[in-house]
């Protein structure tokens, strides 16, 4: 078999651009609490001592914006008014305008036409066996990684902790089955802490030793997989400056660490701060779900589906399936039977994925995919699939 290794990583929620992608999604889901029908594109940067909003947002009930962006700052953790980036003394500016009439009129429902996209583009979904979740592992464990860190963090187990960060998974491969982990990197801000351990170097051999033993091990135990103790904790040694106050941040500019950590294809479209009508956002998590109700289905073991669209036109102008071999049918058999299945539309995505729910900021860090409590996430549609096919148990190879 073709062994080979595969790397992906994610960031904590207060790496500077989650930070910005955590404040547009809190503010989509600000409208969306008072205006289901509200039409949103709000993109923000952060950088020392201030917030930028800017955006097109159209809306009855308008929240308090500036209440929103100090509240996700402060969920964060940046809340040292010492520091040069915190909830109560950061520098907010807002810049919103709203949605352009040219847009809306291709995109909002009338009698006389079906909601349309809300703009061209195309959009990948994504599902194997790797692990329970039907996701890639190498990704599934740089999440569940960065996750780690938070939370040790905020329930005072390593109070030590900041709120940047990040992980990065190598997964060694023997074909399509994940066999060993090679490597583990973590970078994780710290406080200064060389009074409380003598030098640089007992302060980043505590570090070390913590991260190994309360994150990085306890993680990939419940996976259940082999894994190297190659594991690299900040390896620049220190770690203290970090966030919005060491570095720039935008929303959007995690969309790899948002899907599936480079191992699927991506469109190029980023999520946060759009509303569903968006089909970057919605039609990315629709193709989640068909993918993974076919894998769930034991139709393939892995299965990507693409789909594109056209602004202001209700039906996608294309609809692929790539099993990579793995499929129980030939793809056009699979893509025909989707069709059946699943309704592509804009307005149906949106109403049955229940996407005009204020759900958004939980999804702004550590993937929109692979975890509980989703819609898309849902594997409810595999019977009905085995059905259209005309088969009952099934299994794949």
């Amino acid at each position: 078999m073709n062994k080979h290794l595969f790397t992906s990583e994610s960031v904590t929620e207060g790496h500077p651009d989650k930070v910005c992608d955590q404040i547009s999604d809190a503010i989509l889901d600000g409208i969306l609490e008072k205006d289901s029908e509200g039409r949103v594109a709000c993109e923000a940067l952060v950088t020392t001592n201030r917030v930028i909003i800017s955006g097109e947002i159209t809306t009855e009930n308008h929240p308090d914006y500036e209440k929103i962006v100090r509240d996700t700052i402060r969920e964060i953790g940046y809340t040292d008014s010492s520091s040069r980036f915190a909830a109560d003394t950061v520098d907010v500016k807002m810049y919103i305008d709203k949605q352009s009439p040219h847009i809306a009129q291709g995109v909002d429902m009338n009698t006389d036409r079906e909601q349309g996209a809300g703009d061209q583009g195309l959009m990948f979904g994504f599902a194997c066996r790797e692990t329970p979740e039907l996701m890639p592992l190498p990704i599934q464990l740089s999440h569940r990684l960065t996750e780690k860190l938070a939370n040790l963090r905020k329930n005072n187990t390593m109070s030590w902790l900041g709120p940047d960060g990040k992980s990065q998974v190598t997964v060694e491969y023997n074909g399509n089955t994940p066999v060993n982990v090679t490597n583990v990197v973590i970078a994780t801000q710290h406080d200064d802490m060389v009074d409380q351990h003598g030098t640089q170097n007992d302060e980043h051999a505590f570090i070390n030793n913590e991260v190994i033993n309360k994150v990085i091990i306890p993680v990939l135990d419940k996976y259940e997989i082999d894994y190297e103790e190659n594991f690299i904790v900040n390896g620049t040694g220190r770690f203290v400056l970090g966030g919005p106050e060491a570095d720039t941040g935008l929303t959007g500019r995690k969309i790899i660490v948002d899907t599936y950590g480079g191992y699927a294809r991506h469109g190029g479209g980023a999520f946060s701060g759009k509303d569903p009508s968006k089909v970057d956002r919605s039609s990315s998590y629709m193709a989640r779900y068909v993918a993974k109700n076919i894998v769930s289905a034991d139709l393939a073991e892995r299965c990507e589906i693409q789909l594109a669209y056209s602004i202001g036109v209700a039906e996608p102008v294309s609809l692929s399936i790539n099993t990579f071999g793995t499929g129980k049918l030939s793809d056009e058999e699979l893509m025909n039977g989707v069709r059946q299945v699943f309704d592509l539309k804009p307005m149906e995505i949106i109403n049955s994925l229940k996407l005009k729910a204020p759900i958004y900021s939980k999804l702004a860090a550590y993937g929109h995919f692979g975890r509980e409590g989703f819609p898309w996430e849902m594997t409810d549609k595999t019977d009905q699939l085995k059905q259209q096919f005309g088969m009952g148990e099934i299994s794949v190879g």
